[in-house]
């Protein structure tokens, strides 16, 4: 189903942009990463292996290198490259080149210093030590700063861009933190032009995240990715992972753990992350499972438009920035 993006005409001009990423040379991108060596490395997914990188003019980058063998091929790789260069807004993550060299494909990004979300709010308790619990726990106001532009990205690609985008790849591990913990939306190779609806005869996407209707029709619209932001939310909320083998049965897939607590308000409290000891505003915490649960509904008709859950995020992201730099109480 990607390869509907790669074959979309580029002239949709989306969002009226007509910027192009630059074309790199494989021995420009080797001498930027010391020739791909393991201490550049930054980590490693479908598409293949992330490097950290300096071009010549200095600018620190990320390098991500096909796995010619992987599971991710030239289609998404046209995709990424197409959609990147057309699509610009805070919350994605900039595309700075590529790299087509014989059969080299490389893409190259503006480099994103503290990783993933999911390297900061979903490491296993402990991280291996004995030692125990030794995550620093993100606060109240920095999952919903997080969740704030998470949900403006995905406006953007729904409301702004023309014709609209379908992320379809909407989790935590693709949710990348500047340091200033500024959220960018990346891994675009996945993603699809209007129309608003279609259907899908093959689901992509990762399991945990996948709308129901997508996973058992393969009905695929703006608000299958309503539905991954609600599990992203809801991630951020409990600080628990979309998919946990580590945990019992009963609590491996996070929705159907939660949907208990998400359908009673009186049990809200009980999706908070441990971590957070209790340091958010009852109401607020309240108001963000709300968010999620509306946009966990079943029926993708029930779930409402990214605008409208980021005009909720934009409240609770302010609320908590005045509750930390407000003086201690000396009462």
């Amino acid at each position: 189903m990607a390869g509907d993006a790669a074959a979309a005409p580029a002239s949709g001009n989306i969002a009226g942009s007509s910027s192009r990423a630059r074309a790199f040379t494989y021995g420009e991108l080797a001498a930027a990463t010391d020739n791909f060596q393991a201490e550049c490395l930054l980590g490693e997914g479908g598409f293949g292996r992330v490097y950290r990188g300096r071009l010549e003019s200095g600018q620190v980058v990320a390098v991500k290198q096909l796995d010619r063998e992987g599971a991710q091929g030239n289609r998404e790789f046209v995709v990424e490259v197409m959609m990147l260069s057309l699509l610009h807004h805070p919350n994605l993550v900039n595309l700075v080149g590529y790299c087509a060299d014989g059969e080299q494909r490389l893409l190259v990004y503006e480099y994103m210093a503290l990783g993933s979300l999911a390297d900061h709010l979903l490491l296993m308790p402990g991280g291996g030590s004995p030692g125990g619990d030794e995550r620093r726990a993100l606060s109240w106001e920095t999952r919903m700063r997080v969740a704030l532009g998470a949900a403006r990205g995905l406006e953007y690609l729904h409301e702004t861009a023309n014709p609209p985008v379908i992320y379809r790849d909407l989790k935590s591990s693709n949710v990348l933190l500047d340091d200033a913990l500024c959220p960018k939306l990346s891994d675009f190779g996945l993603a699809k032009l209007g129309p608003v609806g279609d259907r899908s005869p093959r689901v992509m996407g990762t399991y945990g995240y996948c709308a129901p209707e997508y996973v058992r029709a393969g009905d695929l619209t703006v608000k299958t990715d309503v539905y991954s932001f609600g599990v992203l939310l809801l991630e951020l909320v409990t600080g628990r992972r979309a998919i946990d083998s580590s945990r019992p049965p009963a609590e491996q897939l996070l929705v159907a753990w939660a949907r208990p607590m998400l359908r009673d308000g009186k049990r809200y409290r009980e999706l908070a992350d441990p971590l957070l000891r209790g340091a958010f505003p009852e109401r607020d915490l309240k108001q963000a499972v709300a968010v999620a649960a509306m946009c966990l509904q079943d029926e993708a008709s029930a779930r409402p438009l990214m605008s409208d859950a980021a005009v909720t995020l934009e409240y609770l992201a302010e609320a908590a920035a005045a509750a930390d730099a407000a003086p201690p109480s000396t009462s």
